[in-house]
């Protein structure tokens, strides 16, 4: 079964530092794109970084930029998402997929909650 699992959420204070990972079962992650998305209670889901299969290249909002780091670790087969400095507003369910757009993909995980708060 080709499945992606976002794991490594939880509740830090302005400021802290989670790593969330998304490790892959039944295909190897080095094929694809992978992107970090997420929702806010109220929001529409959005990009928060993407990282090429073929050269490694990244992108980040500029909401994000600065503070979030994604990386490979394809001996984990996985994909981690570093993210410092978190701000209130970065409160959400973080959700990683195969591609780097929310309209491209077609299934979404369960994802893993992040809070921020004093």
């Amino acid at each position: 079964q080709v499945r992606l699992v976002e794991s490594g959420g939880g509740s830090v204070q302005p400021g802290g530092s989670l790593r969330l990972s998304c490790t892959a079962s039944g295909f190897n992650l080095d094929r694809s794109a992978i992107g970090w998305f997420r929702q806010a209670p109220g929001k529409e889901r959005e990009t928060v970084s993407c990282i090429s299969s073929v050269d490694g290249n990244t992108y980040y909002p500029a909401s994000v930029k600065g503070r979030f780091a994604v990386s490979r670790d394809n001996a984990r087969n996985t994909v981690f998402l570093q993210m410092n400095g978190l701000r209130p507003e970065d409160t959400a369910v973080y959700y990683c997929a195969e591609a780097c757009s929310v309209n491209l993909v077609d299934r979404w995980g369960q994802g893993t909650q992040v809070t921020v708060s004093s």
